[in-house]
């Protein structure tokens, strides 16, 4: 485990903020207001991303924040960011499935808030190299720990057309997926599919260039491919299951997903009347005004609960499992 205490600079200005620190952060506001940090406390940001969320947290006198995040690059931009805040913030290298030994590296039990933004990030998205989108070629990598694991390349490779298409259609809810899957490996075996954009040609061939209300035919296929490389839903079931171990009684949990299968297991989670009080009945979205300056807050889901004292859990029957718009 990589621990690394931000160490406090001395007086001179700051120096002007690079195009990633100015990286606008989802639901802020929101998502400060619902994790009660007015108050301040322990909080653990197991999405550090750019530190947006984190820097926002620690204005707030008497807050301290735990960052955790996979990417390396991704911390260390966030390093740089919040090392005004000296040793009030913490980073840490690592999975937020593995939250609750990367606490106990840090001799900490529970907090008194936890946040996750979780999906892919901008830095990512925006990164060729990284091969998580098909606006530009890059290799078929798509780890957002690029320094473990295999590639999406590697998936690809080590699956059939079944297996392919199952996880197309399991992750990327995509309806076609038997077709796209097949030329996918078609394209594999033929050398031809090397890079991200060789990937998006490949869909299209199975699907067509048609786009649906402005949706690229390739979204699906690659949210999905970049899904099971990551292995996004099991670290975020982790997550959740480890957030009622390991915030404290009164405390908070604040998740913003940003797909349908991201978020049912949030609103799953947090219907736990035995462990948690959800603070939102509904998921917060984002206004017209945020959505025209960050469109990427369209799809965002943020859920909020506290964590109910254990043995004085609600007594009620459980909510039917009622579909929300966008599921």
């Amino acid at each position: 485990m990589n621990v690394v205490n931000v160490v406090p600079m001395h007086t001179p200005p700051p120096p002007p903020r690079s195009r990633e620190s100015l990286h606008v952060s989802v639901l802020l506001r929101e998502t400060l207001e619902l994790l009660g940090t007015r108050g301040g406390g322990l909080f653990v940001d197991a999405t550090l991303g750019l530190g947006g969320h984190s820097e926002a947290i620690l204005e707030v006198p008497g807050t301290r924040v735990i960052g955790i995040d996979r990417d390396e690059k991704a911390l260390g931009l966030a390093r740089g960011r919040l090392a005004r805040f000296g040793d009030r913030v913490t980073l840490v290298h690592g999975r937020f499935s593995e939250i609750e030994s990367l606490l106990a590296g840090l001799d900490v039990t529970q907090v008194d808030g936890l946040l996750a933004d979780v999906g892919v990030s901008s830095i990512q998205l925006d990164d060729a190299a990284r091969g998580m989108s098909f606006r530009s070629e890059g290799p078929l990598d798509m780890r957002m720990d690029p320094s473990t694991g295999d590639t999406a390349k590697d998936l690809i490779d080590s699956l059939d057309d079944d297996e392919l298409a199952d996880v197309i259609y399991r992750f990327g809810e995509e309806r076609r997926s038997r077709r796209v899957a097949r030329c996918i490996k078609q394209a594999s075996a033929a050398g031809e599919l090397h890079t991200t954009l060789d990937l998006r040609r490949a869909v299209v061939r199975a699907v067509g260039p048609a786009r649906i209300g402005g949706v690229d035919p390739a979204t699906r296929t690659f949210q999905a491919l970049r899904i099971a490389v990551n292995g996004e839903l099991d670290e975020l079931t982790a997550l959740l299951d480890a957030a009622t171990r390991v915030v404290a009684p009164g405390g908070l949990v604040a998740v913003i997903a940003f797909h349908s299968l991201e978020d049912r297991l949030v609103k799953r989670a947090l219907r736990d009347r035995t462990t948690w009080s959800p603070l939102t009945k509904k998921p917060v979205i984002a206004g017209d005004d945020e959505i025209a300056e960050n469109p990427r807050a369209r799809s965002a889901k943020l859920r909020v609960a506290r964590r109910i004292e254990p043995g004085k859990g609600l007594s009620v029957v459980p909510e039917p499992e009622d579909e929300e718009p966008g599921e």
